[in-house]
């Protein structure tokens, strides 16, 4: 079930990348790969969430790692800023994730 997690995070994060050389979809292969990519991405996510993994932790999980990822991407392989405040929120917003995960296996 993880494997089609990380499959939909790693296909969400190309069809994202690929959008901004899609020149607002007026390019034909970057378009064609957001299009694959986001298609995919959902795919792998209702496989994940269909294998068992509970919906709180699948969309937090796939939320943050596409953050994180599409934020270093930027800003080391497209030279985009990040700047300590917003790698504090990408931080926090790991950490709410985290949070969410152990609290399932919490019994009260």
């Amino acid at each position: 079930m993880w494997f089609w997690l990380a499959g939909a995070i790693l296909a969400e994060v190309t069809g994202t990348v690929a959008l901004r050389f899609s020149a607002g979809f007026s390019k034909l292969w970057p378009s064609v790969i957001v299009v694959v990519g986001y298609g995919t991405a959902f795919f792998s996510l209702s496989q994940a969430l269909n294998r068992g993994i509970p919906i709180g932790v699948a969309y937090g999980i796939w939320a943050a790692a596409g953050v994180a990822l599409i934020a270093v991407i930027g800003a080391v392989f497209l030279k985009e800023p990040l700047s300590w405040v917003q790698v504090g929120g990408i931080a926090l917003v790991i950490a709410g994730v985290l949070a969410l995960e152990l609290g399932r296996t919490t019994h009260a």
